[in-house]
């Protein structure tokens, strides 16, 4: 179509998009700024201004006019359990950005009214207590009275999970259910389950509890799949690299991803590991795969990245922060070893989860004794992941190794437990981002969605960049902080180097893939709180407009409805913008009327939401002689006692 004096010309080589009129940021030190680009056949063919893309449009060109909004490269999120978090997104209730306790239990409620009978309401991630101005989570009571015979089950962090009546029963948790090695089940006095979960410090009893809540059947895996990268594609993701993880076994759990690139249905590229999932199994099962498989396998949108995040479980240790850090065996180096050997031998990197700089150090010794051999890297891409509390000491040995860091914004949620038990000082260099970077290390950042932080990647970059929580408590000074362009690349061309993609992707240039998010807001100028809150309005993924919004709602490819019917999703979505007037189903609330910290609106409002809160507590006190029964009288109809 014609824009500003683009006419269409009759080229053989037309472009399929063009995007004109952007502040483009192409991440392309040659060139790193540009007004227009134009995609064919999935890859970039010119970056430029108008006069560039002009002999590129033909007929059949879409002309997209940016309106002048910053366009950057698609994001990469280089620690995303997508692969799992997609196969259950429509049975969940995302509290995701949601700013009171208060707003929660009022979806909470209203969701348990709608779920059908045998199935459950459960909250699986993405928030923590210190996002809500009541800074606490949900009681027991707060679960029953919002649910009586609904199963609910609310899992918070790596840490806990509060579960109703309802759901004890359906988890079979009785009195007489022993604890789990390295959880607890809270008990009241008569022995009974209280309905509080207790990471001690293994999560297992909380991921092993959730798995016991009904899940979903093809072709409804399918939908919720194709629903939560749609999701990703909101915040301008086109690539994650999955960590695979807990409770998600190959190939079962693999297999509705497949299906759907198979049939060109997927709106973000992926690239997978894959983690042993039985204690004793692990060589066995890492054997088996690689003799049918062989990492980089597959194409631009499906393919195989090595081992990982876990290689033995003895050598794993956990996050937990409100707990002290595990002290594992002895002598788990023998079986890392046998692994990290199989895997070095037949041409498979690896990415490894490790936590603290204990964990570290005993690993790196591994694979130095391999190094001596000659065997070690090998050629092979290896990483580790998380590294809070890494040392400079052991950075010097991964960049002697070759190694490479993903870092995770894990203290977004986590940050006030970290410092209660490390103190400020340790959080200040948790983990060492500005330290890897100097070492030369390739540095990508991405969530480790779902089951902690938000997969929402602008809240990561406004942790990386202002060194804030969700809570805003400052963890990290100036000196651990970085810039914005810096904090970007993290999760664009650090993204690509990790899977070997870097001369594809990561960058607006020609030749690479035509994966870029125009955005809502400018990220280079808007002020630092307001970075948590950009969304994308047009995301696009090798030339496929797969999210569109605002001016561009339409333009994107059409998904099957949310199923079932009765899904959270469907009737609340999934992260809860804090910009939104209001939300569907919720006449009680008056949603924020500004961003947070930025008007004298949202300031009266979170004010008035503590007032609410306040009474509330008042009358709790009052009925049980704590505190005079006089007092102003209740207000919100929400929570008439």
């Amino acid at each position: 179509m014609p824009v500003g004096g683009l006419v269409p010309g009759a080229t053989d080589d037309a472009a399929d998009l063009v995007v004109r009129n952007a502040r483009i940021h192409t991440g392309d030190p040659r060139r790193p700024a540009a007004e227009a680009l134009a995609v064919r056949a999935g890859v970039i063919t010119a970056v430029g201004d108008d006069k560039d893309v002009a002999p590129h449009i033909g007929p059949a060109t879409r002309v997209v006019d940016a309106l002048g909004r910053r366009t950057v490269p698609g994001l990469n999120d280089s620690h995303l359990h997508v692969v799992r978090g997609g196969l259950s997104y429509v049975l969940e209730l995302r509290w995701d950005g949601v700013p009171t306790l208060r707003q929660g239990l009022a979806m909470l409620r209203e969701q348990a009214a709608r779920t059908p009978k045998g199935q459950w309401v459960r909250v699986v991630g993405g928030w923590s207590a210190e996002q809500f101005a009541e800074r606490r989570l949900p009681t027991v009571g707060e679960l029953n009275a919002a649910a009586p015979d609904t199963p609910v089950f609310v899992l918070h962090l790596y840490q806990s999970a509060v579960l109703n009546r309802a759901a004890l029963k359906a988890a079979g948790h009785t009195r007489d259910t022993p604890d789990p090695k390295g959880g607890q089940i809270v008990r009241g006095r008569g022995g009974e389950p209280t309905g509080m979960l207790l990471a001690a410090p293994s999560a297992l009893i909380l991921y092993s509890t959730l798995a016991k809540a009904p899940a979903l059947e093809d072709p409804d895996r399918k939908t919720s799949t194709r629903h939560f990268l749609r999701e990703l594609n909101r915040f301008g993701l086109t690539s994650a690299i999955d960590a695979a993880g807990g409770f998600q076994n190959f190939p079962d759990d693999y297999g509705t991803i497949t299906e759907l690139a198979e049939a060109g249905q997927l709106s973000l590229r992926i690239a997978y590991h894959l983690f042993p999932q039985t204690p004793g199994q692990e060589l066995a099962d890492l054997a088996r795969w690689i003799e049918t498989a062989r990492p980089e396998d597959g194409d631009a949108w499906l393919r195989l990245n090595g081992a990982g995040e876990n290689l033995t479980w003895a050598a794993a240790d956990f996050e937990n922060f409100t707990q002290p850090r595990p002290q594992l065996t002895e002598d788990y180096e023998v079986e890392f070893e046998k692994a990290v050997r199989l895997l070095m031998e037949n041409g498979w990197g690896f990415r490894l989860h490790a936590t603290y700089d204990e964990t570290i150090r005993r690993d790196l010794a591994v694979f130095e004794k391999l190094a001596a051999e000659g065997l070690f890297p090998a050629g092979n891409r290896w990483l580790f992941d998380h590294a809070e509390t890494v040392s400079t000491g052991s950075l010097d040995r991964v960049a002697a190794l070759g190694g490479a860091m993903s870092v995770q914004n894990r203290l977004s949620f986590q940050g006030e437990a970290f410092v209660r038990r490390y103190g400020s000082g340790a959080a200040a260099d948790a983990p060492p981002i500005r330290a890897m970077l100097d070492r030369g290390l390739t540095v990508g950042a991405g969530t480790d969605a779902t089951r902690v932080s938000t997969y929402n990647p602008w809240i990561a970059l406004h942790w990386l960049v202002t060194g804030r929580t969700v809570g805003d408590l400052v963890l990290r000074p100036p000196h651990n902080r970085l810039d914005r362009s810096t904090a970007l690349a993290m999760f664009t061309t650090a993204g690509a180097a990790l899977t070997g993609e870097a001369d594809v992707k990561g960058v607006l240039r020609p030749g690479y893939y035509g994966d870029l998010a125009v955005l809502s807001e400018d990220y280079f100028t808007v002020p630092e709180p307001e970075i948590a809150h950009i969304e994308s309005v047009l995301t696009v993924v090798g030339g496929r407009i797969v999210h569109a919004a605002a001016e561009y709602e339409g333009l994107d490819e059409e998904l099957p409805p949310v199923s079932p019917d009765w899904s959270p999703v469907a009737h609340f979505g999934g992260y809860q913008a804090t910009d939104r007037t209001s939300l569907p189903g919720l006449p009680c609330w008056s949603g924020p009327s500004g961003r947070s910290g930025l008007s004298g609106a949202r300031q009266a409002e979170l004010l008035g939401q503590a007032a609410a809160e306040s009474e509330r507590h008042r009358r709790w006190r009052a009925r049980r002689g704590l505190a005079p029964e006089t007092g102003s009288p209740a207000f919100d109809p929400c929570f008439s006692l």
